[in-house]
């Protein structure tokens, strides 16, 4: 069987940040101390990347990391000269997400998707199941359980659903569904997953570990 190229028609997009003492997994500090919050990210982020690469060996797709913080020298020695690294840039959230969908899309994506690498619970099948459903609807949200969302799939670029939001609270996922509608846009929901961002969050991600070792 020939090895086909990974399509860019289907193009996955990995945020996160470079594993760097004091400015990494911040509100886990207190818990973690900083070299524990700093490799937490690390293996959080390979988790995650690990999880895509078993999507690969499913489907046709491409996939690039955006990292805040490091450089791509930094990247390249942490995760490997495969992977390719983009900067997220400059602005809040919203801005850097638009900007990497406009750049897929750009770049001859049909569907794209963004996650992050704060939620252990994505996996191949969810990341499968949302690039089916963008057969169908014009957006894909995984709602977070704390209120945000740990992944956003589109068929075009939408500035519209990345302006005005206050990053990080408890009304981002509500806001982008309200901004969705009045677009007019068909959305469907993922499952919702819970992320790990404080202290009383490290049980999900020690379950995750468990049940790695169990498989």
């Amino acid at each position: 069987m020939l090895n086909l190229p990974a399509s860019p028609k289907r193009h996955l997009i990995i945020f996160t940040r470079y594993p760097e003492p004091g400015k990494t997994k911040t509100r886990l500090i207190p818990a973690l101390g900083n070299f524990g919050a700093v490799n937490l990210q690390r293996k959080m982020t390979e988790h995650t990347i690990s999880q895509v690469q078993e999507l690969q060996k499913a489907i046709a797709i491409s996939m690039e990391v955006r990292f805040a913080g490091g450089n791509s020298q930094l990247m390249q020695n942490w995760l490997g000269l495969d992977l390719v690294y983009q900067s997220q840039g400059e602005g809040d959230l919203g801005s850097r997400m638009a900007r990497s969908l406009f750049d897929a899309f750009q770049s001859g994506a049909e569907k794209a998707i963004i996650i992050g690498t704060d939620c252990p619970g994505v996996n191949a099948q969810i990341l499968t199941t949302a690039f089916e459903k963008l057969q169908t609807f014009d957006l894909v949200l995984g709602p977070a359980i704390d209120g945000g969302y740990y992944l956003i799939g589109l068929r075009q670029p939408i500035p519209e659903l990345f302006i005005n939001i206050e990053w990080g609270t408890a009304q981002v996922f509500q806001k982008t569904v309200d901004i969705a509608q009045k677009l007019n846009l068909s959305h469907t929901n993922l499952s919702p997953l819970a992320d790990v961002d404080r202290p009383e969050d490290l049980p999900i991600w020690e379950q995750t570990l468990a049940g790695q070792m169990e498989n």
